[in-house]
């Protein structure tokens, strides 16, 4: 039975705005950083690839001890604290510019910033979802999340690209900032009784409690090779993102609107992908379709290794895209709503903030080893060997499920 925003509640609606509001600001400033700190302070390819991982990984080790402190407090009043702090952290950037003091440093240190609320809000947000919407609900919750994703991946870079033409690369970032504010405002409408965080509230900080998400993820088979296959998988995609920037504008020679293009327009795939998730998975259930659409995902970067000049490499690049996008917009949501049904309630944040610091940690190793892969070997070889190890991903999806987990469920203890 198709289910709507109404079903889901208008308190859900609020928070679905609040996400669009904020994953909107992302993509309209993706890349604003790099661009920054090449157009405005005028760094070269070292400077701008250690700013791109440093900010992953330092700001995944920050997040580290936020996994039990988000557990054991009020979700929204946690997800309101990070959508201010990223919105102050970065509105420094416009600020600074205009006294004349903007530097490299304060650019990495706002990076470390961001990364570290985005952890922290998206381990509230999690655990927050699971209390608000009903357990049939959390698929068509998480599908409407993923859509969202996907549009504002399509519009988002081409806009902020015509308004750094237009203002320059800071004006994207304040949009991100304002973004964040819309977030906050979106979540303070929220008018659900929240329920009383895991442990009372309790204040009090234990060291035992920061393993504890993944003591939990390595002790549930069902989770873990979900969590391992999503961590490996997505950062092997991720490493392909600065190789082909490489090979499509330098190497190739691709004009910067074919570049922008040739990943914009197959996003539309996420939108198929996403809408199509529920069906398949009333129709074929969720075990199956997680193993299908996860080892398809995994079959199509291999192909970007043989891209060429022209429109034919334009086509290659397009469709290897977008075989991807809709692969990753039918496992997403289905991924997602997996990982908290499995979860007890008592753990989610924790699990949720444990799966993001891996998943960010390891895409900055990732991307700076296959940084250095490439210029030993060259781009099209490192495209290659990230694509061929994919495919040995989806032995980690053939996991049966086990059971849903009880609340108060002490397995991962």
């Amino acid at each position: 039975m198709r289910e709507t925003t109404t079903r889901l509640g208008r308190d859900f609606g609020w928070l679905w705005a609040a996400f669009a509001a904020s994953t909107a600001g992302t993509w309209l400033a993706l890349d604003a950083f790099s661009l920054i700190a090449v157009l405005v302070l005028d760094s070269g390819t070292v400077r701008v690839s250690f700013l791109a991982s440093a900010g992953l990984a330092a700001g995944a080790l920050l997040a580290v001890p936020t996994g039990p402190w988000v557990e054991f407090r009020r979700k929204r009043p946690t997800m309101i604290g990070a959508d201010l702090v990223r919105c102050a952290a970065l509105l420094t950037l416009p600020l600074a510019y205009v006294l004349g003091v903007l530097g490299y440093a304060q650019l990495v240190v706002v990076a470390v910033v961001v990364a570290a609320a985005d952890i922290v809000f998206r381990s509230a947000s999690g655990a927050h979802l699971k209390a608000l919407v009903p357990p049939e609900g959390l698929l068509v919750a998480s599908a409407r999340f993923e859509t969202t994703t996907w549009t504002a991946t399509a519009l988002g870079p081409p806009l902020g690209g015509a308004a750094i033409s237009a203002f320059g690369p800071l004006v994207t970032v304040v949009g991100d900032a304002v973004s964040y504010l819309l977030s906050a405002a979106g979540v303070r409408a929220i008018r659900a009784p929240e329920p009383v965080p895991s442990g009372g509230g309790r204040k009090g900080f234990r060291w035992a409690d920061v393993g504890e998400g993944w003591r939990y993820l390595w002790r549930r088979p069902d989770l873990r090779g979900l969590f391992l296959n999503t961590a490996l998988v997505n950062a092997l995609i991720m490493v392909g993102a600065p190789l082909m920037a490489v090979l499509m504008l330098r190497e190739l020679a691709f004009p910067v609107w074919q570049y922008s293009l040739a990943f914009s327009v197959p996003c539309l795939g996420g939108l198929v992908g996403s809408r199509l998730a529920p069906r398949l998975v009333r129709r074929y259930g969720a075990d199956r379709v997680l193993r299908v659409s996860g080892t398809a995902r995994a079959c199509w970067p291999v192909g970007l290794a043989f891209v060429g000049p022209g429109a034919a490499g334009f086509a290659v690049v397009t469709v290897v895209e977008l075989g991807l996008i809709t692969c990753c917009g039918v496992f997403n949501p289905v991924m997602a709503r997996e990982r908290l049904r499995r979860t007890a309630t008592d753990r989610v944040a924790r699990v949720v903030s444990a799966w993001s610091i891996t998943g960010s940690a390891v895409t900055a190793s990732l991307t700076l080893l296959w940084g250095g892969l490439a210029a030993v070997v060259g781009t099209r070889w490192a495209l290659a060997a990230a694509g061929v190890l994919l495919l040995a991903t989806p032995p980690l999806l053939r996991v049966r499920a086990a059971p849903v987990a009880p609340e108060g469920d002490r397995s991962g203890v």
